[in-house]
């Protein structure tokens, strides 16, 4: 990717004020039209779903590190840990959802859920709370969204690493030591109130303490075992949750004030739901952000008939985003656009930037994959 077009994402970089200057940032986002009585209902709240879903991710966590503890030392120990890995790594829908406060009815399981999280996936939990509410603001606008996780063009070799962590935890790690210094990283001040980064330093510098004291047992005692335990899992578990993430947004539109534009709902299998935390109802979830998880499925009932109909497979998923995603190596004017059921609204349409390079909603470059 070119410096060019890489600066054309970056928070600092003229696009942000130009996407402020057409009206896209903060825009105006379609939304179903659903009965003010049926959404309240859709949006309240309960304690229980997530206790119970919390309490067997935790449960199936301590099992498979207890086994690989008990195992350590044979070949029965690394089955063990990959399972351990990728049910760590799941802990990204956790951060989610509870960053979002809707998890919980109750405030504290919510926050306290949402810290644990946080470390396990090595976000700093007020830098990505202000990232997030932006991601739902302006999502996949150029110079707005921070979370844009595949660009145009895409950098593949990032994106393979990532699958492994290659990338996330070394930028994490070098994101710690800005904030412990007492500094933000580069376009945090962009998102992040002068008032709220006091938190981000304290976070940071919190963090790199326990990674220290982990990899000092891990020295002293002669063993992986620590670091496989606390925060080696951020590398060799971060699959499964980058498999599921990255059928959110990619391939689609950007510069578009429509969900159904730049979104994927996904149908996937009960096992994949609870791991993902029901995430797959994706254009629900941005559409309708307050709507708790276990909510979501009903939220898709009522707005399906505005929708293109939901990819029926994750693999269905992929057989689209990964040849939208090499036509943009070429083409970077290029984006998945889905045909709504009949009878659908019909999609937002978006105001141009001011310099004219908003992604246009027809002619061949808008054609579905």
């Amino acid at each position: 990717m070119s410096k060019e077009r890489l600066a054309r994402y970056s928070l600092a970089g003229p696009d942000n004020q130009a996407a402020v200057a057409a009206g896209l940032a903060g825009g105006e986002w379609f939304r179903s039209d659903i009965p003010r009585k049926r959404m309240k209902e859709l949006m309240r709240r309960s304690d229980y779903p997530a206790v119970r879903d919390t309490v067997i991710w935790l449960g199936l966590l301590l099992l498979f590190a207890g086994l690989g503890i008990a195992l350590w030392g044979t070949w029965w120990a690394l089955p063990c840990f990959l399972i351990y890995g990728l049910i760590y790594g799941t802990a990204d829908s956790r951060w989610h959802e509870s960053g979002h406060g809707t998890a919980f009815k109750t405030r504290w399981l919510d926050e306290g859920l949402y810290q644990l999280a946080s470390f396990m996936i090595m976000r700093d939990p007020t830098v990505w709370r202000w990232s997030h509410t932006r991601h739902h603001t302006d999502t996949l606008l150029l110079g707005r969204d921070p979370e844009i996780q595949v660009m145009r063009p895409a950098r593949l070799a990032r994106l393979l690493a990532n699958l492994v962590g290659l990338v996330d935890v070394p930028t994490a790690f070098r994101h710690m030591l800005v904030h412990a210094s007492g500094r933000l990283a580069a376009g945090e001040a962009d998102f992040i109130p002068e008032t709220e980064r006091h938190k981000v330093y304290r976070t940071a510098r919190i963090d790199l303490l326990i990674y220290a004291v982990t990899i000092g047992l891990a020295i002293g005692f002669r063993s992986w075992l620590p670091v496989l335990l606390i925060g080696g899992p951020r590398l060799y578990g971060a699959f499964l949750f980058n498999l599921y993430a990255m059928t959110q947004h990619s391939g689609m539109g950007e510069n578009v004030l429509d969900h159904r534009l730049n979104t994927r709902t996904v149908k996937m299998c009960a096992v994949n739901r609870f791991f993902y935390w029901n995430m797959n109802y994706h254009v629900e979830h941005h559409m309708f952000p307050m709507v708790p998880y276990y909510r979501l499925a009903e939220l898709h009932e009522e707005i399906s008939r505005d929708c293109a109909p939901p990819y029926p497979s994750i693999w269905a998923a992929y057989k689209e985003i990964i040849p939208a995603v090499l036509r943009q190596l070429r083409d970077q004017e290029f984006y998945v656009r889905r045909e709504l059921v009949p009878g659908a609204a019909p999609y937002h349409q978006p105001s141009p930037l001011a310099d004219g390079r908003a992604r246009p909603l027809t002619g061949d470059s808008a054609a579905a994959a």
